[in-house]
């Protein structure tokens, strides 16, 4: 499938995973139906776990009290994006410094940050948290200091965990959700992007007490209100 478009000099990239129901190890299942009516029409039941390929999760997540994804604004789901590759060690807990060093005099409040760095494994695998998960990952300092800076969305590339323990999960969900900032899992082709500041996308359904969404993620680059 076509991962980069142009279009009137911009440049839209496809930030998605491509979902096969055939492959597919979380839950996805389709049923394609004759609606029986005069005219020939098919429609598709669709059996999915919100939190299939790459998907989009809303502070409902982690707390009953708090928004599902029809209750958040639909800014939450566009903006301003920095794609940040960390070069830092195998398995090092990115800080609040490091953030800091690699991005501090660039992010403005409302941005999307998405985190990325060499060590990548595809996420939800059998190798998952095994002997060749050199993945950096987030926590509790690292939350604190998107909290502060205000930003709506932190996302994740292959080269970043977001599930290798719960002391690092639930302070890394609870400290940012409960301000509103949503996330974005299990992002790709970040590696043909051109530049690191561009717009954003992922809106997902808006669903009633759904905590999480799939989403067709893309960034267009070239845009000058969203660049550096």
């Amino acid at each position: 499938m076509e991962q980069v478009y142009e279009m009137d000099g911009l440049r839209v990239v496809d930030l998605t995973k491509t979902l096969d129901p055939k492959t597919e190890t979380r839950r996805c299942w389709l049923w394609r139906y004759n609606t029986g009516g005069p005219i020939p029409d098919y429609h598709t039941i669709m059996d999915l776990t919100s939190h299939l390929g790459t998907h989009c999760e809303c502070p409902y997540h982690h707390d009953d009290s708090w928004p599902s994804v029809a209750e958040m604004p639909l800014t939450s789901f566009l903006g301003r994006a920095l794609y940040v590759v960390l070069d830092l060690p195998a398995n090092h807990q990115i800080t609040g410094e490091d953030l800091e060093r690699a991005i501090g005099d660039r992010v403005r409040e409302g941005d999307v940050v998405l985190l990325d760095s060499p060590h990548k494994l595809p996420p939800f695998t059998p190798a998952t948290n095994g002997p060749d998960d050199h993945r950096l990952v987030v926590g509790e300092n690292s939350a604190k200091w998107f909290a502060a800076k205000k930003v709506k969305c932190v996302g994740f590339g292959d080269g970043v965990s977001i599930e290798d323990c719960q002391e690092n999960v639930k302070p890394f969900h609870d400290i940012l959700m409960a301000q509103n900032i949503v996330f974005l899992e299990v992002l790709k082709n970040l590696e043909l992007l051109r530049t690191d500041t561009f717009f954003i996308s992922y809106s997902p359904l808006p669903i009633l007490g759904l905590d999480s969404c799939p989403v067709r993620v893309y960034a267009i680059e070239g845009l000058a209100e969203f660049s550096r």
